[in-house]
């Protein structure tokens, strides 16, 4: 699988470990999953191992990849790099001691920034201080609807450089979204067989949000059967705020 991304946001990615399970609504119909299937079936050496069906899938199992730590030292120029596109770097079932090796090889390649995001912000939250946090690493989490806004408050005390929101796939209105603290919000709607319609109106909320609090912001797609089907233009124009250049 190549590490090159099709995602607009970023560059390439990077997964020291892979798998995962379901904690909110906005992982039901999880591209990773999807993708991981295709791998196993593809026999694809890092989708073998198979988690519980109930929550996380087929291939889809939680496993640790010490043998991929040293791949950001193959790429030569400076690249924006998504963490675990595949997992989740804060899953309880990854130790701390492995959080902070994959770390160690972010504050050893300042040349690169490292995009790191999660779903589990109260572990997020609880490790935070237990970790060296160099400037090239970003941590951002999900905020799929109102009922997800208490990981923004974990996320504020994080010391990292930029803190960020991934609202995708955006679900619902985000009423009372605080952004004091947070420096780029994503926004994006659900791709894919069964997707979840967004609505205009939530997006531009948070867009208007963004505005007032002068926060980056970034519109990447309205989603639909195929991540561009919808394009990517909100009110005529497309939305490509970043918080910082993309390299230190």
């Amino acid at each position: 699988m190549s590490d090159r991304s099709s995602i607009e946001w970023t560059e390439a990615t990077w997964n020291p470990t892979t798998g995962c399970d379901r904690v909110s609504a906005g992982c039901d119909n999880c591209y990773a999953l999807a993708l991981a299937k295709r791998l196993k079936a593809m026999g694809a050496a890092k989708y073998q191992e198979d988690g519980d069906p109930r929550t996380s899938g087929p291939g889809f199992g939680l496993t640790l990849h010490p043998d991929a730590l040293s791949v950001p030292y193959g790429w030569r120029a400076p690249r924006t790099v998504f963490v675990n596109s595949m997992s989740d770097l804060f899953h309880a079932k990854v130790p701390l001691d492995f959080v902070r090796r994959v770390f160690a090889v972010m504050a050893d390649t300042p040349q690169h920034t490292y995009q790191v995001l999660t779903k589990r912000a109260r572990r997020l939250r609880r490790v935070a201080d237990r970790l060296d946090w160099p400037p090239n690493v970003w941590v951002g989490v999900s905020v799929e609807s109102a009922a997800e806004l208490d990981r923004v408050d974990d996320l504020r005390a994080v010391p990292a450089a930029v803190r960020f929101l991934s609202c995708e796939p955006l679900l619902g209105p985000l009423d009372g979204l605080d952004l004091e603290g947070i420096d780029w919000v994503i926004v994006g709607g659900e791709s894919g067989p069964g997707h979840r319609p967004m609505e205009e109106e939530w997006a531009l909320d948070v867009r208007d949000a963004c505005l007032r609090e002068e926060v980056a912001f970034f519109f990447k797609q309205w989603g639909g059967h195929t991540p561009k089907a919808g394009g990517r233009l909100l009110e005529g124009r497309t939305w490509d705020q970043m918080p910082l250049p993309l390299t230190v």
